[in-house]
């Protein structure tokens, strides 16, 4: 079946279309909302702003956008990927959110309606930092204001996160995609033809060789994005075969698979913000009292834009945390008891503790591979600016990553509903 064909079939099914209708309404109204800015904001300040500091530009990113212009969705669904974060984090550490999580679907209820509580502050705070970081950036984007007018931005913006965290449920519950994503991946489309619009504005004839070398750098790149986003290790597992009664159980064989790339941008996120919260930081103390503060905050300024070790350093922190990121997520003794349980076993290796480390040199194997090409991701846009000279237009690895993520995770959505109705139809 071509692609034509299931579009065509993806219309013709009610409930698929009208799912894919009430998702496109949603960012609609979503998109909407993003370009309603709160009142006591100077939006073109802040846009100049947001241009000019890489740190700003991935928060504007997981905004869904909204935050550039410092809308009543300002924080995007940010505070609820962090509160999601530290409560997976929580769940490893505390066994009685161990266990809770195990109880199924009820446990997992609970699980999310803990994660939406803890969005709620960290919403307040988040929006109290940005309030704070744009009074002290010296661009004159926040002015004067008193304490009801404070109050009432934060109340804003973080019933704006609660709206978006509903919004993004809603979608999910659609069956094409998780919400969430959806939400930062309509923002980073969104910021394309701003993007393509200023690059055309300064184009000339002597860069049609740089804009060349910019589409074979991006297609490649999308290539190898898909491939490491579907790329797995399967592992075979055999169950034996078990006599109950008059019944036969077991006899079969199956694999365990491990993909490439477990922690998808998570590692990618912690790097950078690992890496320009100094910069960020010491930008505010250049023009401190005390001279040695000033002149400290001066060379960690000069050191970090330097391009060569700031890509260096971005680089091997990208690594760094994919290897710690999918060990906090991966648990290979846990998945060598629940075979053993279950009367599985892989091939040659001995069950139990045996088998937890099998698994775990696999996994060291094969996220080597993933962490070096999150790593070329992350510096991506660097290398594109040193080959093209296009300062304008670059290749943001994570914004790409995301999309490409997305778009695969739609598609296999969409054809599982097309496929559930063909066995409905039988």
């Amino acid at each position: 079946m071509t692609f034509i064909e299931k579009l065509a079939r993806v219309w013709k099914l009610r409930e698929v279309r009208n799912n894919i209708l009430a998702v496109l309404g949603m960012l609609v109204v979503f998109r909407f909302a993003a370009h309603i800015p709160v009142p006591g904001v100077d939006v073109e300040a802040l846009r100049r702003l947001f241009a000019s500091n890489q740190f700003l530009g991935l928060i504007n990113v997981f905004s869904g956008g909204s935050m550039e212009n410092f809308s009543v969705v300002a924080m995007g669904v940010a505070p609820y990927i962090t509160a999601s974060i530290i409560v997976q984090l929580l769940v490893m550490i505390i066994p009685s959110l161990e266990r809770m999580q195990k109880e199924g679907e009820s446990g997992q209820q609970k699980i999310n309606r803990a994660t939406r509580f803890l969005a709620v502050p960290l919403a307040l705070l988040q929006g109290w930092g940005m309030i704070q970081l744009l009074r002290q950036s010296g661009q004159g984007v926040i002015g004067a204001l008193s304490g009801f007018q404070i109050a009432t931005i934060l109340i804003t913006v973080t019933a704006g996160t609660l709206f978006l965290m509903w919004i993004g449920e809603l979608m999910t519950e659609r069956k094409v995609g998780n919400g969430v994503s959806i939400l930062i991946f309509a923002g980073i489309i969104s910021s394309l033809p701003t993007v393509v619009g200023r690059t055309l504005s300064v184009f000339d004839s002597t860069q049609i060789f740089n804009m060349i070398v910019f589409g074979a750098i991006a297609l490649v790149t999308i290539v190898a994005v898909v491939i490491l986003t579907e790329g797995q290790r399967n592992i075979p597992v055999s169950y034996a075969r078990q006599v109950r009664g008059n019944h036969v159980y077991g006899g079969t064989s199956t694999h365990l698979p491990l993909r490439v790339n477990m922690g998808g941008v998570i590692p990618i996120i912690f790097a950078i913000s690992i890496i320009l919260f100094p910069m960020t930081l010491a930008q505010f103390f250049i023009r401190a009292q005390s001279p040695w503060l000033a002149n400290a905050a001066k060379t960690v300024v000069d050191i970090l834009n330097n391009q060569l070790v700031y890509g260096i350093l971005y680089f091997l922190l990208v690594v760094a945390f994919t290897f710690f990121y999918t060990f906090v997520i991966f648990h290979p003794q846990q998945i060598a008891e629940n075979l053993q349980k279950q009367g599985g076993f892989v091939p040659g290796i001995r069950p139990g503790s045996h088998t937890a480390a099998y698994l775990s040199a696999v996994v060291s194997r094969i996220i080597l591979g993933g962490a070096l090409f999150l790593g070329v991701i992350a510096i991506l846009p660097l290398s594109v600016r040193y080959l093209t000279g296009l300062q304008t237009l670059v290749i943001g690895g994570t914004s790409l990553l995301i999309v490409v993520s997305v778009v695969i995770e739609i598609a296999k959505q969409v054809e599982a509903q097309l496929v559930m109705r063909d066995y409905e139809g039988f």
